[in-house]
């Protein structure tokens, strides 16, 4: 696997693979890899004939007082984990590589309605940041096709308009969430947690299930979300949202079948995010 830190010699090496006729498979990271991100890895090689990873901690999404400065930078191990799951090319660029004007003279892509709400309202601007970067990514690719994980649904709902309203020649492919043995979401920020922390964070999974169980038999949906946020907050939890919405992340109706909770929440300084699909009753 090869590393490249510039431009040039990526769309050189990006111009040879095109020459000889191979899909190109895109897996935009920010790094600090788990096994959720390697199922990217392992779908895109399903799909492309040449994978293509890039880690980049994007400052334009990160908001006032996140944890930019704390992110965790892992690129040795992560580029041997790549090689390990058959990436072909890392793209690891240093921030000036991307935004060399700087981040407040940037020109920055918005993507209006899906950004709305849910981690848009708790983040503001988070999602004008990803569709910039992902843009400049897309565009310094040009893959065939790259893949997002469903953890982070928002951000794949975000992406799939972006490719559609620009009508850019990229097929978008959600992977499922991987998760650990007892339920809880794979995230980098999993490393945030302490013990105690660890072992009360798959109670958000727990009570989605609880809410996908109750809704998909019918129970009425307010009150169902309310004792939702109860249960969270009963088990150390401080929601930011818990909400269903439809598979486009519009609201429900009462024609509404294909649905998916989300919901973040805090432990401590660490947020969770998490999202269950559900089928309601007709």
């Amino acid at each position: 696997m090869r590393t490249l830190r510039e431009i040039p010699p990526l769309r050189e090496a990006l111009d040879e693979f095109r020459r000889r006729g191979q899909r190109i498979a895109l897996v935009p990271t920010m790094g600090n890899l788990h096994d959720g991100h390697l199922a990217l890895v392992a779908e895109a090689r399903r799909r492309g004939d040449v994978v293509v990873a890039t880690i980049f901690v994007n400052p334009l999404q990160f908001g006032a007082g996140e944890d930019l400065d704390a992110y965790p930078r892992t690129l040795a191990e992560d580029q041997a984990k790549l090689e390990a799951a058959g990436c072909d090319l890392l793209f690891a660029p240093e921030t000036t590589t991307l935004y060399p004007r700087g981040l407040a003279a940037q020109t920055r892509v918005c993507v209006p309605e899906v950004s709305e709400g849910l981690c848009g309202g708790d983040r503001p601007g988070h999602f004008d940041g990803v569709a910039t970067v992902v843009s400049m990514l897309f565009n310094l690719v040009q893959p065939d096709v790259a893949c997002f994980g469903e953890k982070d649904y928002q951000q794949l709902a975000v992406i799939r308009r972006l490719v559609t309203d620009l009508h850019l020649p990229v097929e978008v492919v959600g992977v499922p969430i991987v998760r650990a043995a007892d339920g809880l979401a794979l995230s980098s920020r999993n490393g945030y947690l302490d013990a105690e922390q660890r072992a009360t964070a798959p109670a958000l999974y727990r009570t989605l299930c609880a809410l996908r169980d109750a809704l998909e038999a019918g129970g009425e949906v307010a009150p169902a979300l309310d004792d939702g946020l109860a249960r969270l907050r009963a088990a150390g939890f401080a929601p930011d949202y818990l909400e269903l919405r439809d598979a486009e992340l519009g609201p429900v109706t009462t024609t509404t079948r294909d649905a998916f909770l989300l919901a973040a929440a805090r432990l401590g300084p660490t947020r969770l995010i998490d999202n269950l699909s559900l089928t309601l009753p007709r």
